[in-house]
């Protein structure tokens, strides 16, 4: 049994009203809007704003994983050094000058 929006559901029966997956195996949160019970990925497909990369200006889908510094967004792919290229991921230490990236 899960537990999802105050009531009990049948992990066979609470599933995302777009794709139909059983949603107790795709993670442990759900979202609703507009009386739809949604898997994050078509939560944001139908409901996100996609955004713009800041290095590359090229789209960013709303259901894509991004890196921030302060307004700026980035594909994982995109957050790296401007001068060395070095992959700036999660726990590296970079500087934002000028809005371009530097580590």
């Amino acid at each position: 049994m899960l537990k999802a929006l105050d009531l009990y559901w049948h992990e066979d029966c609470l599933k995302c009203g777009c794709c139909d997956c059983r949603l107790g195996e795709v993670g442990s949160t759900l979202y609703t809007k507009a009386n739809l019970i949604l898997c994050r990925r078509d939560y944001l497909r139908l409901f996100g704003s996609t955004g713009y990369c800041s290095a590359c200006s090229k789209v960013i889908p709303a259901f894509e994983m991004v890196m921030r510094a302060r307004t700026n967004v980035y594909h994982l792919e995109c957050f790296a050094c401007q001068q060395c290229n070095h992959r700036s991921y999660m726990y590296n230490i970079f500087y934002l000058c000028d809005n371009h990236c530097l580590s």
